[in-house]
């Protein structure tokens, strides 16, 4: 299979429905999310290493299905188009979500990125994902799309913190705080909630 087509190289590429510029809000969008795969498929090469973590490896690669699935979606230019995502992988993202609070030692101040690989490769995930987000939100701006996929992009970036915040736990690798922080998450419904909202989104930070 030859892999190269030439037809991208005066800064073009084909949509389902057209053909645009590369730096596109719509390319961008689904760009982010196919990096943020990649990311996210690190993360389960490094979990899949600990027996401790193999049901999260798993779960992680059940994402990568998901993310692929929402750039599906995003890559469609015509109206009426059949889309895959729906509500259904957001709702399970909060149960597990909820498991993972759970098992993590209860938190109350901003935490710094990191702990044992996989931990850290999560919290990689968790920004990307963020940034994602916030490449769907400006083609909202500009055209209709799939609403289940920032629906799913919000949640997952919250599962992600969780999900990190476990693989420390079940590795027993404390978190490290932000020395300066202040007091600043509250028990929530299971999950942990921040009081800062007004000062914009944080880590952890679920909205």
């Amino acid at each position: 299979m030859q892999l190269y087509t030439r037809t991208g190289d005066k800064g073009e590429t084909s949509l389902i429905g057209g053909r645009v510029r590369k730096d596109d809000a719509r390319v961008e969008a689904y760009g982010t999310i196919d990096e943020l795969n990649s990311f996210v498929g690190l993360a389960a090469a490094e979990a899949v290493k600990h027996e401790q973590l193999r049901d999260l490896a798993g779960r992680l690669i059940d994402i990568q299905q998901e993310l692929f699935d929402c750039g599906s979606d995003l890559a469609y230019a015509q109206e009426g188009a059949p889309f895959k995502m729906d509500g259904e992988p957001a709702v399970r993202l909060e149960q597990w979500m909820d498991g993972y609070v759970a098992e993590s030692p209860e938190i109350t101040k901003f935490i710094l990125p990191g702990g044992n690989s996989a931990s850290s490769a999560l919290h990689v995930c968790r920004t990307v994902c963020r940034r994602a987000e916030r490449r769907v939100v400006t083609l909202a701006g500009e055209h209709a799309i799939n609403e289940a996929v920032l629906v799913y992009l919000n949640r997952l970036s919250d599962f992600l913190f969780a999900a990190a915040r476990y693989a420390n736990a079940k590795l027993g690798v404390p978190d490290t705080e932000y020395v300066r922080s202040a007091n600043v998450f509250r028990k929530g419904k299971g999950k942990s909630k921040s009081k800062g909202a007004t000062k914009g989104k944080t880590e952890g930070e679920t909205e």
